[in-house]
C-alpha cells in the first residue's frame, strides 16, 4: 500500500492529477447537497480544499499556481465570450448607474479595510489581505503581496524616490530577516481566513435580499429579459395590400423607407401568382406583401402602403419554400448581403438573422458571422444552392475553434500584463490575468471574426471549459490555503474573520439597499452586481443557477473590468500610501 501513499503524497504529476481531481470532484458532490432549497454550489470545491489542504495533500508550489492561474483565466475568458455581445449594448443602457455602484461598494471596502487596521490594530499587511480575501480578488491579493515585497525590500524595485518610499524606508531599515518573512506572509493568512465567507457571505447576501424582499424569481427573470430584448424589437409578419396609387410602377428597391423602417419584403402577390420578393420587383396596385420586421414599425408601414390585406401570402399554394441556414463557410464571412451575388442569382431573399439567441431583420449591410441562423425565402432549387455557398454544416457549427481561443487567452494576457503608472503611486497598476482576458474576450465576441479567426464558441463548450476553469481555480486556493488555516484560526484568526466579513457583507448591504430600495433595480440585475463588484465567479455561477440563465452574467461583466482595476489598484494603495506601518 505504499505505492498507494505515495500517490497522494509524494510530489509528482500523477499525484497533482489525482489531488486536483479529487478535490474537484468531491467538492462538486459537496457543493450539490440541499438543505432547505440552499447548496453551496461551486463553492464546495474550496472548502474540499481546504481540508485536502489541512492535512498536508496538495501539488507541489508550481504546479498549484499554474493550475489556479489558468483555471482562472479560463473563466473569465469564457464568461467575456458568452456575454460579450450584449455587454455594450447593456453598458449604454446600465453602465454608469451599475458602475457607480459597484465603485460604492469597492471603496467602503476600502474604508472598511483602513478603519480595521487604524482602529482595531490589524496590522497592515494583514488588513490588505482581509481585503482581497474578503472581496474574493486574487489580483489585488498578488498586488498586495508585491506591495509589501517592494516596501520590506527597501524598495529596490522602484527605486526609492518617492515619498511614500522614503517613509517606507524607515519603517523598515532595522527589521531582522524573520520579521519580513513573517510579514510577508502576513496578506496571504488574512486572504485565507477571509475568503471562504468571502464567497459565502455575498451569496447570503442575495438571499437575504430575496427573503427580505420577497422576490420572485421567476417573474423578476421575465422582467429582465423583456427590458434587455427591447434593443433588438421582436420580429413579426404582416401582409398588406398595395393602395398608395403613387407606389404603383416602382421597385422595391427604390422605396427607401422600408429599409430604414428595418423591414423585409419577402413575398409579393401579383394576382393569383406568388414571386420572390427582390429589390427590382415592380409593384402594382392591388398586389399583397408579405413583410416581416419589427412589430411597431410593421403598424407603421400601413400608412405608407395600405391597409392589411385578408389573404397571408404564406397559405397561397406556390413553389416558393424557406428554409434556415446556418453562416459556416469561412468564404462568405464577414461579407455582407448585398455583397453576395449568390441571392440576386438565384431569386433568393434573406428575411431574418439569429445571432446569440437574438432574432431580427438584416439590411443589405448586413455582415455575416460564423455562427448565424438565416431564413431564406425562394425556390427550394435556388435555396439548396444558396445553402451550399453559406455552408449550413451543423458539424462546423459544434466544433470549437481551438486557434481562436488561445489568440484570445495569449492577448488577454498581453494586455492584462501591461503596466499603466497612476499620478502619486509608486508601482504601476495591472489588470492581471482576470482583467485582460475578460476584457479581450468581451470585446472579441463583439468583433466576431478577424482574419481566419472566427471567435465564436458553442455553448456547450463554453460551460464546459468555465466550469473546469472555475472547478480548478477553487480547488487551488483552498489547497494552498488549507495549511495554515487551522492555526491562523486558533490565534488571532476569528477576530480576523469576523473583520473580513464586515468588509464583504456591509458594502453590499448598504449598497444593494439603496440599488432594490430607491433604484428599484430587478433582482438579476442585482445580483450581478453583487458578484461582479466583489469578483466572484462561485457567486455568479450561484446567481446564474437561481435565475436558470445568465441574465446576471450581463451586469457581472458589465462592473467587471471596473472593478477589478479599483481592487488591484486600492490593494496597491493601502500598503504604499501607509507604508509607515507596516512594520
Amino acid at each position: 500500500m505504499s505505492w498507494l501513499i505515495d500517490l497522494f503524497m509524494k510530489e509528482s504529476v500523477a499525484q497533482s492529477v489525482v489531488v486536483l481531481g479529487l478535490v474537484t470532484a468531491l467538492g462538486l458532490a459537496l457543493g450539490s447537497l440541499r438543505i432547505r432549497s440552499v447548496s453551496l454550489g461551486i463553492a464546495g470545491v474550496l472548502f474540499v480544499g481546504i481540508f485536502f489542504g489541512h492535512y498536508g495533500i496538495r501539488p507541489n508550489h508550481e504546479i498549484l499556481e499554474f493550475a489556479r492561474e489558468f483555471g482562472l483565466i479560463l473563466f473569465v475568458y469564457t464568461i467575456g465570450l458568452q456575454v460579450g455581445p450584449g455587454f455594450f449594448s447593456s453598458l449604454k443602457r446600465d453602465g454608469l448607474p451599475l458602475n457607480i455602484l459597484a465603485f460604492s461598494i469597492v471603496t467602503l471596502g476600502l474604508v472598511i479595510a483602513v478603519l480595521i487596521h487604524k482602529l482595531g490594530g490589524v496590522p497592515l499587511p494583514v488588513a490588505a489581505g482581509l481585503f482581497s480575501g474578503a472581496t474574493t480578488n486574487t489580483p489585488s491579493l498578488a498586488a498586495a503581496q508585491q506591495a509589501v515585497h517592494d516596501v520590506v525590500s527597501y524598495g529596490s524595485s522602484m527605486g526609492g524616490t518617492t515619498s511614500t518610499l522614503s517613509l517606507a524606508t524607515a519603517a523598515v531599515q532595522n527589521l531582522t530577516p524573520e520579521r519580513i518573512t513573517e510579514i510577508s506572509k502576513m496578506p496571504g493568512l488574512g486572504y485565507a481566513v477571509s475568503y471562504p465567507f468571502g464567497v459565502f457571505g455575498i451569496i447570503l447576501t442575495m438571499l437575504f435580499f430575496r427573503f427580505v424582499f420577497r422576490v420572485d424569481v421567476k417573474s423578476e427573470t421575465a422582467e429582465f429579459v423583456k427590458r434587455h430584448s427591447k434593443a433588438t424589437p421582436k420580429v413579426g409578419t404582416t401582409n398588406l395590400e398595395v393602395k398608395n396609387a403613387n407606389l404603383d410602377g416602382l421597385r422595391i428597391g427604390e422605396i427607401p423607407m422600408i429599409s430604414a423602417a428595418g423591414v423585409v419584403i419577402s413575398r409579393v402577390l401579383h394576382g393569383d401568382r406568388v414571386e420572390v420578393a427582390q429589390g427590382d420587383t415592380i409593384l402594382h396596385t392591388g398586389d399583397v406583401l408579405h413583410c416581416v420586421g419589427p412589430a411597431d414599425n410593421l403598424k407603421a408601414l400601413r400608412v405608407l402602403i395600405g391597409a392589411e390585406a385578408k389573404v397571408d401570402v404564406k397559405d397561397i399554394p406556390s413553389s416558393i419554400a424557406s428554409r434556415r441556414i446556418l453562416v459556416t463557410n469561412k468564404g462568405v464571412l464577414g461579407k455582407s448581403l448585398s455583397e453576395l451575388e449568390v441571392l440576386p442569382q438565384n431569386d433568393v431573399t434573406i428575411t431574418r438573422v439569429s445571432r446569440a439567441e437574438v432574432e431580427f431583420t438584416p439590411n443589405e449591410n448586413f455582415e455575416l458571422h460564423f455562427g448565424d441562423t438565416v431564413l431564406a425565402v425562394g425556390e427550394l432549387e435556388s435555396i439548396e444552392r444558396v445553402m451550399a455557398v453559406m455552408g449550413n454544416s451543423t458539424k462546423r457549427l459544434n466544433h470549437p475553434q481551438l486557434i481562436p481561443v488561445f489568440v484570445g487567452i495569449v492577448l488577454g494576457i498581453i494586455v492584462g500584463s501591461i503596466p499603466v503608472k497612476f499620478p502619486g503611486m509608486p508601482a504601476p497598476v495591472k489588470l492581471g490575468l482576470a482583467g485582460g482576458p475578460l476584457l479581450v474576450a468581451i470585446i472579441l465576441s463583439r468583433i466576431g471574426r478577424i482574419g481566419p479567426l472566427n471567435y465564436f464558441m458553442p455553448i456547450s463548450a463554453n460551460f464546459m471549459l468555465r466550469e473546469l476553469g472555475i472547478s480548478l481555480f477553487l480547488a487551488c486556493v483552498g489547497l494552498k490555503a488549507g495549511d495554515s488555516f487551522v492555526a491562523t484560526l486558533q490565534g488571532d484568526g476569528m477576530m480576523w474573520m469576523g473583520y473580513g466579513a464586515l468588509i464583504t457583507a456591509v458594502p453590499l448591504l448598504i449598497v444593494g439597499f439603496v440599488a432594490r430600495v430607491f433604484m428599484k433595480m430587478n433582482f438579476m440585475n442585482l445580483c450581478g452586481l453583487l458578484a461582479g463588484s466583489m469578483t466572484d465567479p462561485p457567486a455568479l455561477a450561484f446567481a446564474t443557477s437561481v435565475a436558470g440563465n445568465e441574465s446576471p452574467s450581463v451586469a457581472y461583466a458589465t462592473v467587471y473590468p471596473l472593478t477589478m482595476i479599483l481592487r488591484v489598484l486600492y490593494a496597491q494603495t493601502l500598503i504604499l500610501l501607509l507604508a509607515n506601518a507596516i512594520s
